[in-house]
């Protein structure tokens, strides 16, 4: 039967709407078999996608006024698009000092269990915002993946390093454990990436990740690290303190810049998925702080 959700605009930014994006994005990309789609399948995904679509206007809407000011010159986009990282929603947010220098091993698992149940998988975002773009672009999508895949060795991969610090911890990312703003971070970037008329959406929302995660991750390393846990069962939060640099400077060389300079539109399209994923971000850091009486 198809899951009855209203389009109402106040229905999606609530625990009940995002819990059920969440299951069927789980569902929906899951491999499986021909004969596993059914009519009523087929009935409700279509009622998804109006529902998906409604969410993501809606986060849409929140940044559009902004996103219209980012220039539509190259360079001067790029000199804006890096500003983010000083200005942008939830930047420098005190959680983060907070988690490295005070937080608790308790209050760390409980923020990790978030993030963790949060995390779309950035591998699977890149090669479905990948597909069919320009060459330049899509090369550089490729390096970043091949690095998000260990450039072939297990061990490397970082997806599983994820993993084994959810088991190390024994994180909670049961969906119905965890806060409508996290889930709503993660199906906004599944919905860029998944939708190919958001497809320059989610390659500013995938670099403005780059370009921001570094410093969020080493605070949290940092954190990890006070309360015990060894250089490898923190490594994924080391890596990305370091590797995201690199890979920010790239994707906004090889993959913004390009893109922007073929066709300016683009530009406003990279500023507001830019800028939902900051907004979802903020949003995250809120409810983290009041969690803890931060707020």
């Amino acid at each position: 039967m198809a899951t009855q959700l209203k389009a109402d605009g106040s229905q999606f930014l609530q625990q009940e709407f995002q819990e059920v994006l969440s299951r069927w994005n789980r569902e929906r990309l899951s491999p499986t078999f021909p004969e596993d789609m059914s009519a009523s399948r087929f009935d409700n995904d279509r009622h998804m996608l109006r529902l998906e679509m409604g969410f993501l206007e809606e986060l849409r809407r929140e940044v559009m006024v902004e996103a219209r000011e980012a220039p539509t010159d190259p360079d001067r986009f790029i000199a804006w698009f890096e500003n983010l990282k000083a200005s942008g929603p939830g930047q420098h947010d005190r959680l983060f000092p907070w988690l490295a220098e005070q937080a608790d091993r308790d209050e760390l698992r409980w923020f990790l269990s978030q993030e963790a149940a949060g995390e779309a998988g950035f591998d699977d975002l890149v090669a479905m915002t990948q597909v069919k773009l320009p060459a330049r672009a899509k090369l550089e999508l490729a390096r970043n993946y091949w690095d998000e895949m260990g450039r072939g060795n297990a061990k490397g991969m970082h997806g599983p390093m994820l993993g084994q610090l959810v088991d190390t911890l024994d994180l909670d990312t049961r969906i119905e454990n965890t806060a409508w703003e996290s889930l709503a971070l993660a199906n906004a970037m599944t919905a860029m990436a998944s939708l190919r008329c958001y497809a320059w959406h989610s390659v500013g929302a995938l670099g403005v990740i780059e370009l921001t995660a570094p410093d969020r991750s080493a605070y949290t390393a940092r954190g990890l690290k006070r309360v015990g846990l060894s250089g490898s069962e923190r490594r994924y939060f080391d890596l990305h303190a370091v590797l995201d640099i690199k890979h920010s400077r790239e994707w906004n060389d090889e993959a913004i810049y390009p893109l922007v300079a073929e066709d300016p539109r683009r530009a406003t399209a990279m500023a507001e998925g830019a800028l939902i994923r900051l907004r979802c971000g903020e949003r995250c850091f809120e409810r983290y702080r009041a969690h803890f009486g931060l707020a």
